[in-house]
């Protein structure tokens, strides 16, 4: 999996480790684990939603804490990871 290391404001650096992405509506997401290992059964998920202008040098993410973006992306992602149980 590929890692992703975010700076958060307070400068405190968080690794995730991406499982999927996609695109709808024009806006990138994430779909991220704090954990390496697929097996983890305590790892988390989350859901990244790119809040960047477009050209900007670097992307930058935010958690999608809306409950229907979250549920809208999540089915997108649970579609593509059929084989994968993301509760």
């Amino acid at each position: 999996m590929e890692k992703l290391i975010f700076t958060t404001e307070d400068g405190e650096e968080l690794e995730f480790f991406i499982i999927e992405e996609t695109r709808v509506n024009g806006t990138n997401y994430l779909l991220v684990t704090d954990s390496e290992d697929e097996s983890d059964d305590e790892a988390a998920a989350y859901i990244l939603k790119d809040t960047s202008a477009e050209g900007d040098a670097e992307a930058v993410y935010e958690f999608v804490d809306n409950e229907d973006e979250f549920d809208s992306v999540g089915k997108i992602f649970d579609e593509l990871l059929e084989d994968i149980d993301l509760a």
